[in-house]
């Protein structure tokens, strides 16, 4: 590098603010259409598997517990995931969807990689859990 560069850069470094954001104590609105974290609608979910079969990764597995009482867990592996979409679009009854808010995915627990979605009816009252898995 020549000297002269050198300080036509320093000299304009001086001037002008730095390019960087300060990102956890600032943050920016975050696009619309960004791919996050998968979320399971277990009431409109009929138990089909179509989302398993066209995950490339292998990042979904379906577990049927009872099908006549629509009593599935969804176990989604968020390390395995590209988050394609293709669950997304391959699910007939939407009841898939990629959130734009939890997007924020890092983890130092390989646990917390391992998401467990129950779906369970009781009487009219629908619960929907999530719940990591230990390792």
């Amino acid at each position: 590098m020549k000297l002269g560069a050198m300080f036509n850069d320093l000299a304009r470094s001086t001037v002008k603010k730095p390019i960087t954001e300060k990102y956890p104590f600032e943050r920016q609105v975050v696009p619309d259409r960004l791919r996050g974290k998968l979320h399971w609608d277990s009431t409109a979910c009929i138990g089909c598997g179509v989302c398993v079969k066209d995950c490339p990764s292998g990042a979904l597995e379906l577990i049927i517990i009872d099908k006549e009482a629509k009593l599935f867990q969804l176990n989604y592996r968020v390390d395995r995931c590209t988050f394609c979409a293709q669950c997304v679009q391959s699910c007939r009854q939407e009841c898939l969807t990629l959130s734009n808010e939890d997007w924020e995915l890092a983890a130092l627990d390989p646990a917390g990689f391992r998401i467990v979605y129950h779906g369970m009816k009781h009487g009219n009252e629908e619960l929907a859990a999530e719940a990591p898995v230990d390792a």
